[in-house]
């Protein structure tokens, strides 16, 4: 089958990116040729990526990576037939964006800025660019328009039929709910699609409250995002330092700038930090932003490492909010509470935007623990913070963690980087809400020996709770906590593969969906 994508964005980093990137390998491996539109311009470097598209003078060129007789890149990924062709509209420098993140060679500008005139130039451009790919490759058989603004909206003025949309959470939570200048163009997208795939239950309800009517709800189907269990996969426990050490060793042999807005060097130390651990691992990962959540499980941490020696967290990630969570991790192992209190206090003020005071991290700092004190001067400098890693590099680290925590406040639409921890044999501890909350339920209905630990609640006594969650986690035997590793591994296999991803989306461009559990 030809099928087309369009992402407007990379094909590396997080969330919709990473979806993007696993679906149009799986796809590929099914044996499709897949034509994937998006901005991501270093795109041939990827080892899956067979040719790519670029817009000039004299239109559409489309160059060959030379990998297409290459064969299988790894066992099982690819079969005879299968290819992606990778193509970037020529959309100039400025990005709409759902969240200002650095990205180089745009100017990404969050989309309640933008004009609506610089919104039409985008959409145009990019119906351009899908009128000029089909007129070359012919129709596609299947389409998936990512996001609810704007790749429906550039499908249906492109006369794409059919196609599904997926709508990932970022773009509903983040820009339309908070703006409904943006429901013409969502309405416009969604009206001529064949399905809208949501990860989870409380997405879709979240959906159909935003977007009322047009039949939407009955052609909203399940589609969560997948897992690559060949990479994210239970590591044993006598290889874990050296798996971090090798990626740390990789890192340090980049050459500079290998890796856009990466601080190698920090990278490298947090990670040799990590290996050197002398008790357990804990990791985050995900955007270092208010939403989060991560304050939570920077200021919970002094009672971790209190019932923990020698435990270490690492940090991976990036965000607007990381100059804010390095002065709270300071402030914190300095014993300053008056300045903890301040940045609790000041809140998103130190993302950039309004100061919110932070009332979960607000409460607890209002009235810590006895021992709280001793306890943070004592976990001060076992908070390491890696910056930026890459997808691939994140499986070779997440493995080697004893537990991760998912600490967000802000909805999920689907907890895929828990079902990546998962999927390694670490359990993910969650705040039990949104599309998080169906991840744990999963893991605690076919492994009963996580329904404790695996959720917090959050509220006043977010903190605490998370804090006793991760001990009580880490105060299972290490052979034991092995044993459960492998049976949430083994859930996350059984529901969450990319395989199963990749024919879901071809049955949504039909408007054939799973329907939703719960509704």
């Amino acid at each position: 089958m030809r099928i087309l994508i369009f992402h407007g964005y990379l094909l590396r980093g997080t969330g919709s990116n990473i979806y993007t990137a696993n679906l149009a390998r799986a796809l590929a491996g099914l044996g499709h040729e897949v034509h994937l539109l998006c901005q991501d311009r270093q795109a041939e470097d990827l080892e899956w990526v067979d040719a790519v598209g670029e817009w000039s003078d004299r239109g559409l060129d489309v160059r060959s990576t030379g990998r297409r007789e290459a064969g299988p890149r790894r066992p099982g990924e690819t079969v005879p037939g299968g290819s992606v062709t990778v193509y970037h509209p020529p959309i100039g420098e400025l990005l709409p964006v759902y969240v200002e993140d650095p990205y180089e060679g745009f100017e990404a500008r969050a989309y309640p800025k933008l004009s609506d005139r610089e919104i039409e130039h985008y959409i145009e451009v990019n119906v351009g660019a899908v009128r000029d790919l089909t007129d070359r490759t012919g129709p596609a058989d299947a389409a998936l328009a990512n996001h609810l603004i704007m790749g429906p909206v550039i499908f249906a003025r492109a006369g794409i039929r059919p196609y599904a949309v997926k709508n990932h959470g970022s773009d509903l939570e983040y820009t339309i709910k908070p703006n409904p200048r943006f429901l013409p163009w969502v309405r416009e997208g969604l009206g001529p699609a064949a399905s809208v795939l949501v990860g989870s239950l409380h997405t879709a309800t979240s959906l159909w409250e935003a977007v009322p009517g047009h039949g939407l709800r009955e052609k909203t189907g399940l589609g969560p995002p997948g897992v690559d269990t060949d990479r994210f996969c239970p590591l044993a426990e006598d290889l874990r330092p050296g798996a971090i050490s090798e990626l740390s060793a990789k890192i340090a042999a980049e050459p500079p700038g290998a890796t856009f807005g990466r601080d190698a060097e920090g990278a490298v130390a947090a990670l040799d930090e990590f290996a050197a651990a002398e008790g357990p691992r804990v990791i985050f990962i995900g955007k270092l932003i208010v939403s989060k959540g991560v304050d939570l499980l920077i200021a919970a941490w002094p009672v971790v490492s209190a019932r923990n020696p020698g435990a270490r967290l690492l940090l991976g990630g990036f965000g607007a909010y990381e100059t804010g969570l390095r002065a709270l991790a300071g402030a914190l192992g300095d014993g300053d509470f008056e300045a903890a209190r301040h940045i609790a206090d000041q809140g998103r003020g130190l993302e950039g935007g309004d100061s919110g005071r932070l009332e979960f991290l607000a409460d607890f700092l209002a009235d810590p623990p006895p021992e709280y004190l001793s306890m943070s001067r004592a976990a001060a400098g076992s908070i390491s913070f890696a910056g930026r890693l890459e997808h691939d590099e994140v499986a070779a680290v997440l493995p080697a963690a004893d537990a991760m925590v998912v600490p967000s406040t802000f909805p999920e639409a689907f907890g895929m980087v828990a079902a990546e921890g998962a999927a390694s044999g670490v359990l993910p501890i969650c705040a039990r809400h949104s599309g998080l909350a169906e991840v744990t339920s999963v893991l605690a209905a076919e492994v009963p020996a996580v329904s404790g630990p695996v959720g917090f609640e959050l509220g006043p006594g977010a903190v605490a709770g998370l804090a006793d969650r991760v001990n009580d986690w880490l105060a299972v035997d290490p052979a034991r906590r092995a044993a459960i590793g492998r049976e949430i591994a083994d859930t996350a296999d059984r529901n969450w593969s990319w395989q199963g991803v990749a024919r879901d989306v071809i049955s949504a461009s039909d408007g054939k969906i799973r329907p939703i559990a719960g509704d």
